[in-house]
């Protein structure tokens, strides 16, 4: 595993004995991320504060502009990205959750000549499209497939993939991947759009998945789309007596979830490995800004990366050191 807080005390340190010569440089940067209370975002947060004191260090700065709801998650973003094109910024990072509402926005930066950069939702062929020197993250399509095939290869027959923020178009593409694929082996699975408004209500989406399952007893495999629904997802489960017939895997990581891939109460996890989705947008775009750096990859892929039995013990390390 790499040793980012190595890399980054010892670039600190140089940068600041390198003084004038570092802080000529100075890029003022926006990221755009999701909400402060998300687990997924705390994880992102974390990479984005580590990658800023290597901006700060030059003199640059890094502002993070966060939802406040997940309720009109397309139209609020693209505020966000508008009002870091009225501040003035050198450059914007923001995932494109909603390209029909986002797309504009991205334009409106583009003609001020501020770079911009697609992280964690969007994918190489929308940064294309709209001029992003990069896209980081995962391709939500691959890695929703990824998480389908382990399904049909683990003899799931009828999968529900719950989705608490429809019209995203990275959640659409997960469980569009995870259809496709079991569809593929043979076997069936629906998605279960529930309204924005219960995100992060762990009832709300606990109780609708019980209810599901309830009411289908042939639903033997439930896929999440983020941490917290994962929590209510196996509330659900055991609620609903179906912990022996009833399968749970989930995107993203934390310490609850890997622990019930440790004991046996979920069975895979699928890692987009946030920390560095937010680590290296920040260092990408100020470094673009700063020295015309770019990346000949592109995209740069950040998972999917699937944790179950045979490598929890090692990603459990991740979470301690609070990057996964």
């Amino acid at each position: 595993m790499i040793n980012f807080q190595r890399i980054l005390k010892g670039t600190v340190v140089a940068a600041v004995l390198l003084g004038t010569a570092v802080s000529a440089s100075a890029a003022n940067i926006a990221i755009v991320g999701g909400k402060a209370d998300d687990p997924f975002f705390a994880i992102v947060k974390r990479g984005i504060d580590d990658a800023a004191k290597l901006v700060q260090a030059r003199g640059g700065t890094v502002n993070y502009l966060a939802l406040q709801t997940y309720d009109n998650i397309g139209p609020d973003a693209a505020q966000l990205i508008r009002t870091a094109v009225s501040q003035g910024v050198d450059g914007i990072a923001a995932p494109n959750w909603v390209p029909d509402a986002q797309d504009e926005a991205y334009k409106a930066a583009k003609a001020a000549g501020i770079p911009i950069l697609l992280y964690n939702s969007g994918g190489t062929d929308k940064s294309k499209e709209l001029g992003s020197i990069n896209y980081i993250g995962t391709e939500d399509l691959v890695a929703g497939q990824a998480a389908g095939k382990y399904l049909a290869e683990h003899k799931a027959k009828n999968v529900l993939c719950v989705n608490t923020v429809p019209g995203a178009a990275n959640l659409e593409a997960r469980c569009k991947g995870i259809i496709d694929e079991v569809t593929k082996a043979g076997s069936k699975a629906t998605q279960l759009p529930l309204p924005a408004t219960s995100f992060g209500d762990k009832t709300a989406v606990s109780e609708a998945i019980k209810a599901t399952l309830m009411k289908d007893d042939a639903i033997d495999a439930v896929v999440t789309m983020g941490n917290q629904d994962a929590d209510s997802a196996a509330i659900a489960i055991q609620q609903a007596n179906a912990v022996e017939r009833v399968k749970l895997g989930s995107f993203n990581t934390d310490k609850a979830m890997l622990d019930r891939i440790k004991t046996g109460t979920q069975m895979f996890a699928v890692d987009q490995q946030g920390y560095l989705q937010g680590y290296l947008s920040v260092f990408m775009l100020a470094s673009y800004v700063d020295y015309a750096m770019e990346s000949p990859t592109v995209p740069i892929l950040t998972g999917p990366a699937i944790v179950d039995s045979s490598n929890v013990e090692a990603t459990l390390k991740g979470v301690e050191a609070g990057v996964r």
